[in-house]
């Protein structure tokens, strides 16, 4: 059962853009779902605007820094898409230092690791990381503000920022930066971690069921010690109560059941409630 008391952020997870128009059902439409996630990486990728020396990261390989001629192939995905990464740059990894290390080599083939559950978009963003220190939409600098800022792109006069990503396990769109939060926790790299509730924190306009769907994937693929990725859910939900109160989606959730997510999410109002009464 849940025992420990969830503290909601100071604004530190997340942007005001999270507050809540009374009269919609769902977030500020002016950031809405952006649907092309299926187009060519090359045409949508502009010039990178960070610079290194803002972009933490986990034991990162740049491509010219020296790397051994070992390249893995990695087979992703139920339509088996194909990858190719250097093996020093994935040991970066814990988890695939140890598959990789104890893997046996085919001469014919050398190593090549088969990834079937993984999305291909989610593990073509965990390699920019792993050579870049970043994803895209990457994080930017406003030095003007002093604030970090998701990278805005810019096509044909629109603003496009990718904030969601179908996965075949839910047969849906749930937000890019959980899966990527996930799928860094199972690899061992917490910097990445950092970086995806970093960048879901600067999120704006989504969905409810939207919201709900990524929630529900979070709490089945991170552990219970988990306390940032599931208290950021807890937190949002909350903060957006006026809105996920009228939300039918939020009803039929909560009705279904099946999650710890709601449980916790019940503590989570006690406590916020004992916090305002003390307050008093």
């Amino acid at each position: 059962m849940f025992g420990r008391r969830f503290e909601l952020p100071a604004n530190k997870s997340f942007s005001k853009s999270h507050k809540v128009n009374k009269s919609s059902s769902s977030f500020s439409k002016s950031n809405g779902i952006s649907k092309s996630r299926h187009e060519p990486r090359q045409h949508r990728r502009p010039a990178t605007a960070t610079s290194s020396s803002h972009a933490p990261s986990d034991t990162i390989l740049s491509p010219t820094s020296g790397l051994t001629p070992c390249i893995v192939t990695l087979v992703i995905g139920k339509d088996q898409r194909i990858f190719a990464a250097h093996e020093d740059v994935l040991c970066a990894s814990p988890w695939f230092q140890q598959t990789l290390s104890a893997q046996y080599v085919e001469p014919q083939n050398g190593k090549r690791i088969h990834l079937p559950d993984e999305e291909p978009e989610i593990f073509s963003s965990v390699l920019e990381y792993l050579y870049k220190g970043d994803y895209y939409p990457r994080l930017v600098h406003n030095k003007r503000r002093n604030l970090w800022e998701i990278e805005q792109v810019d096509e044909d006069g629109r603003t496009s920022n990718e904030s969601t990503v179908y996965h075949h396990v839910i047969d849906g769109d749930i937000l890019k930066d959980t899966v990527i939060y996930c799928t860094a926790d199972k690899y061992g790299l917490e910097e990445l971690k950092r970086v995806a509730l970093r960048k879901q924190g600067l999120q704006s306009g989504i969905q409810c069921s939207t919201i709900l769907a990524s929630a529900r994937y979070a709490y089945a693929n991170t552990p219970d010690t988990d306390s940032k990725l599931r208290a950021h859910y807890l937190a949002l939900i909350i903060r957006s109560r006026s809105t996920f109160k009228r939300s039918g989606t939020m009803q039929l959730e909560m009705f279904n059941g099946g999650t710890q997510l709601f449980f916790d999410l019940f503590v989570a109002l006690c406590n916020h409630v004992d916090d305002i009464s003390s307050a008093q």
